[in-house]
């Protein structure tokens, strides 16, 4: 069966085939007998010969640092829905945490395997810079703000400083505060910028000083909170940079006795799943991490048909970059309320 039978059984050119299929423009009679026939005849257009056509896969590759994290995964969802929406595919690329996996994701993507690509950014590094300026695909990083490249990104700073004037305007003095490396741009230098600017502008210096730096893991949380502690046995409250970690230090925090939030003020970032089911629920940032990964996609597939008709699309230097940061909501839950 070919798009010549198709145009014939139906009583339409093969045009108006190639139309239907591509969804271009044909008249409503046209459409609905097209339908018909792809519906008695099962048929579907082959992706190779569309691929040779038009030297497109119609296929999004989606580089990601882990499975196992419901930010990640809401990203994905994002990408998900509007790639099917416009009939696109997702290829997912897993890094393991591993960010050098991503250069060489980005090398598998390179030559046209995929028609762009969508890159949840972790450690941003000179050999990331330069690769991504290499490719010859559309880019859009997701999560990271990278000057120069199409980027998604988050208001880390302002969402941590929001949350730990909420804990000091508690009452809560002696804070102290759990992050990750400040290699990652966002998490962990945006987010402990944001804490330090909140404790100083009260006066609080000190405070800046008061910190470890984690793993992305429970466990992780769990053994800093736990070495926090041994330094300073006068916490009242603790800011953490992601929901993981804080469910980690709030167990910490009960096996030593401490009641939460009477004793100790808690709070994370993410408004992740575990949030919700912790006792007592955590107060935390909700990021936007859907909508970054839908946005992101709907960038990119712009591009894409920009490119194809034939304006100026890819990564080429005359196109505009666009910088698109998201807001945040903060929960005030019970790990924070005042009895």
């Amino acid at each position: 069966m070919t798009i010549r039978d198709i145009a014939g059984m139906a009583g339409v050119s093969t045009a108006a085939v190639s139309r239907y299929f591509n969804n271009g423009y044909i008249s409503d009679e046209k459409r609905e007998a097209i339908r018909k026939v792809v519906e008695k005849t099962g048929y579907y257009p082959s992706m190779q010969a569309q691929t040779l056509r038009t030297k497109r896969t119609r296929l999004l590759g989606v580089i990601i640092p882990r499975l196992d994290s419901g930010s990640i995964a809401r990203v994905v969802a994002g990408v998900m829905d509007a790639a099917s929406r416009r009939e696109y595919q997702i290829l997912l690329a897993n890094t393991m945490n591993d960010n050098m996996k991503e250069l060489e994701y980005l090398s598998v993507f390179h030559e046209k395997q995929v028609d762009g690509v969508v890159l949840v950014g972790t450690l941003m590094t000179p050999q990331h810079e330069e690769a991504l300026a290499n490719m010859e695909v559309p880019v859009i990083v997701v999560g990271q703000r990278l000057t120069g490249f199409n980027s998604v990104s988050h208001d880390d700073y302002n969402a941590s400083y929001d949350i730990t004037k909420l804990m000091l305007e508690k009452g809560r003095k002696r804070l102290a505060y759990i992050g990750v490396t400040s290699e990652d741009k966002a998490v962990g230098e945006s987010r402990y910028r944001g804490y330090c600017d909140a404790v100083t502008s009260v006066g609080f210096h000190d405070l800046i000083y008061r910190t470890v730096v984690a793993e992305f893991s429970m466990e992780s949380g769990y053994e800093k909170m736990n070495e926090l502690m041994d330094k300073y046995d006068d916490i009242d409250g603790v800011v953490v940079a992601t929901d993981t970690l804080a469910a980690g230090a709030m167990r910490c925090l009960k096996e030593h006795g401490k009641k939460i939030p009477s004793d100790v003020m808690i709070c994370g970032q993410g408004n992740s799943m575990v949030s919700r089911a912790l006792d007592p629920e955590l107060t935390t940032i909700r990021y936007y991490y859907e909508e970054s990964g839908r946005t992101a996609a709907e960038m990119i597939l712009d591009m894409i048909e920009a490119e194809e008709a034939g304006e100026t699309g890819g990564n080429e230097p005359d196109m505009p970059v666009r910088e698109i940061k998201l807001g945040y909501e903060l929960m005030d839950r019970a790990s924070t309320a005042n009895n």
